[in-house]
């Protein structure tokens, strides 16, 4: 019978640990949608939305990245917790069949006082490293559940952008249609509105560090012609004070004459304005970088 006592005291293991997550799929609660097969799903039709809506929707991109990266971790904190589990099991397994952990072992050593303290300090070894690893396990439990729930928030939110762009399809539409549908001409590959619009900022802001727009290959709007970065640095430096109110004074000057020119939207200083949407300035998520997230220049789309 001594045999299968490990695979008794593994598998009671087992289950004490899986109660709480088990507790999520109770009789008559409704299964947890997959994030990442509800995350692929919103995922298309954000692009076709972006499509629809002549480039990308930057508060629409801004949920997409942020319920992106919550679900990823929603899913390496549940392969994590996975993996401690089998860690306990194991050990449960291997400390029960490769050390003597009963009291009856010691009483019978007949008197040998190093090997007692031996195998005491052994049993003390396991008792403590048991507790750390079931601890761990604890606080995994923790995690994933606030992760799970973090991920759920974020998709939830993702379905309310799509569905409020969608409701606003008309209001959109009329203004597409205002300012009409431009393709690249000459050998500059911008469209003509980009052009006045580069050509005017020029001419009104000194530009030391230089700007760019187009960028061959890229499948936003740099790729169609129709976008442009004005440097504030250089090497991805956070502006200097003078530099950091040049794109400040060069933001507020696209907000004020968008209707003249067509801007889409502005990103600058980790914030986008996207004229669409009409919600003022809004915060941008970190992007991992004072380029990635427009901190060195400012970005202008237009339509």
């Amino acid at each position: 019978m001594r045999p299968t006592r490990p695979v008794a005291l593994a598998a009671m293991l087992a289950a004490l640990l899986l109660v709480p997550v088990a507790a999520d799929a109770a009789p008559g609660r409704a299964a947890r949608p997959n994030p990442e097969v509800e995350l692929r799903k919103l995922t298309k039709e954000a692009a076709q939305i972006n499509k629809d809506y002549r480039g990308q929707v930057q508060s629409l991109e801004e949920t997409r990245v942020q319920a992106s990266k919550a679900t990823s971790n929603a899913k390496s904190l549940k392969r994590a917790l996975a993996d401690a589990e089998i860690d306990v099991v194991r050990f449960a397994q291997t400390s029960y069949m490769g050390a003597a952990l009963g009291d009856g072992t010691l009483l019978s050593l007949q008197g040998d006082a190093g090997t007692a303290l031996s195998q005491a300090a052994t049993m003390s070894y396991l008792a403590s490293r048991r507790t750390t690893q079931l601890n761990r396990v604890k606080e995994l439990i923790r995690k994933a559940r606030a992760a799970e729930k973090a991920a759920d928030a974020k998709i939830v939110k993702l379905k309310k952008d799509i569905a409020d762009l969608k409701s606003q399809r008309i209001r959109i539409e009329r203004l597409l249609a205002k300012y009409g549908f431009q393709t690249p001409s000459g050998s500059g590959g911008l469209t003509p509105r980009t052009i006045t619009m580069r050509n005017t900022v020029l001419q009104n802001f000194p530009m030391p560090y230089g700007y760019g727009c187009l960028r061959p290959g890229d499948p936003g709007d740099h790729g169609s012609g129709r976008a442009c970065d004005f440097m504030m640095s250089t090497g991805g430096r956070v502006p200097t004070p003078d530099a950091l109110d040049r794109g400040n004074r060069l933001a507020q000057w696209a907000i004020d004459n968008g209707q003249k020119y067509g801007v889409m939207y502005i990103i600058w200083q980790q914030r986008y304005y996207d004229v669409r949407t009409g919600a003022g300035w809004r915060m941008m998520s970190n992007r991992g970088g004072n380029t990635a997230n427009h901190i060195d220049h400012v970005h202008i789309s237009m339509f």
